[in-house]
């Protein structure tokens, strides 16, 4: 059984399953990163109908924090109420349409149009229009905000403009028990990060859907992570992957000297440890290995700011964790390490913006929050350190090659299965045409 698409099929036509077929690749046409047509189909069909990550509970931790989000056309206030509870609503005005509020802040104690004035509370229950007797019969009730899904996962905000949509436990699948070891209520966010990108929002999360890549864009991560022995799982929205670090790549049939291997993690990780330049390795316990050195300076990197990882042994904190989240996220999770990766549509099939959450862990889940920094950056002032610069820099590479009138399709391998997913995704949103 082999998933390919249908060779002359139109834009958004569906991965099929042909029985008895040779094996061989999986085949998706390349008018899904560039074809207008397409990405408009995203947009009426599956945009509006998905879960997705719009901030974090940092943002909006205390009754009158709001934060704005927006893909696409779309737009979702996300309000955090005088009674505590988290809210969200479609960011419209339902007198003539204007939007409400912009980007984020905190002190909110109504929804008040700039315009006319109209006014609703957090709950999104219109409390006030000007000059009402203009309007004839006009009752409060019949003109409450248009709410949006929101729910949390950890430290994170998801909302869905869907009212119909399935809970977000179940959408997330096996990913929230898959992760509770690890104690994620224990990580506050930091900073977040948009870069506008010359890319298809998938271009980006393709990017972080396979290790495939690291061979090739990254080489100077093979001495220290295995690329090769990578297992995956597909759930359905949710997929997985696992990556052992302070180990070389099976690539190097000898394997690396210790040294080696200390150094590569140092030139791509460094800073899990707070090292920043390749030196010396240290002087080795007997029985100890470079993993078990690597894991013990990464919990004394936590333990000078108050963070006790003591619980987690070597292969745990060595392990990363990736999980792809349809449509649009990636997230990386080590006991020391959380970051997420989104890529969200722009203007143009060829537009997007790469967003990144970065977090640190605090001591205890009940440590008090602060409101991370939200900071654009044009792609040439973006610094993440040399794996992800070199994941942004093939972003604009990618997208013009995908344009090439001799590329029909994208040649997809079993190894790219969570890519593969991603397309099977589309295909249950959009249909086929």
């Amino acid at each position: 059984m082999v998933d390919v698409l249908r060779e002359h099929a139109p834009v958004g036509s569906a991965i099929t399953t042909v029985a008895g077929a040779r094996p061989s690749p999986t085949l998706v046409p390349k008018d899904r990163y560039v074809s207008p047509e397409y990405a408009r189909l995203e947009l009426e069909r599956m945009w509006p109908r998905v879960w997705q990550i719009a901030c974090t509970p940092d943002h909006v931790a205390e009754p009158g924090d709001f934060f704005e989000y927006r893909v696409g056309p779309y737009s979702v206030v996300i309000v955090r109420g005088d009674d505590g509870e988290l809210r969200a609503f479609q960011n419209v005005c339902r007198h003539r349409g204007n939007s409400l509020c912009n980007g984020s802040g905190s002190g909110l104690t109504e929804l008040r149009c700039g315009y006319h004035k109209w006014a609703w509370d957090l709950k999104g229950r219109l409390r006030e229009v000007p000059s009402r007797k203009g309007f004839g019969a006009l009752r409060n009730d019949d003109y409450p905000l248009f709410p949006a899904r929101v729910d949390t996962w950890g430290p994170l905000v998801f909302v869905n403009l869907d009212p119909d949509a399935m809970p977000l436990a179940d959408y997330l699948e096996a990913v929230p028990d898959d992760t509770a070891w690890v104690g994620l209520d224990e990580f506050r966010c930091v900073a977040t990060v948009t870069t506008p990108v010359r890319a298809n929002w998938k271009v980006i999360t393709d990017g972080f859907s396979e290790t495939y890549h690291v061979q090739g864009l990254h080489p100077e991560m093979l001495g220290s992570i295995d690329d090769i022995d990578a297992p995956q799982k597909v759930w359905g929205h949710t997929s997985k992957s696992e990556q052992e670090y302070g180990v070389a790549s099976p690539r190097f049939r000898d394997g690396l000297p210790d040294g080696d291997v200390w150094n590569s993690f140092i030139v791509t990780q460094g800073m899990r440890m707070g090292i920043e330049e390749p030196c010396p390795l240290p002087d080795m316990a007997p029985g100890q290995t470079v993993q078990d050195l690597i894991a013990e300076r990464i919990r004394e990197t936590q333990a000078a700011s108050g963070v006790d990882l003591s619980r987690f042994d070597t292969a745990q904190i060595m392990r990363m964790h990736q999980y792809n989240l349809f449509p649009n996220a990636t997230v990386l999770v080590t006991p020391d390490l959380l970051s997420v990766l989104i890529g969200r549509p722009g203007a143009t099939p060829d537009d997007a913006e790469f967003v990144a959450f970065h977090y640190r862990r605090v001591p205890s889940a009940t440590h008090p929050r602060s409101k991370p920094a939200d900071v654009v950056l044009p792609k040439d002032q973006l610094d993440m350190g040399l794996v992800l610069n070199a994941d942004v820099h093939v972003l604009e590479g990618m997208q013009r090659g995908l344009h090439q009138p001799g590329l029909s399709h994208l040649t997809l391998s079993g190894e790219e299965c969570r890519v593969i997913n991603t397309h099977r995704n589309l295909d249950r949103y959009i249909g086929e045409q």
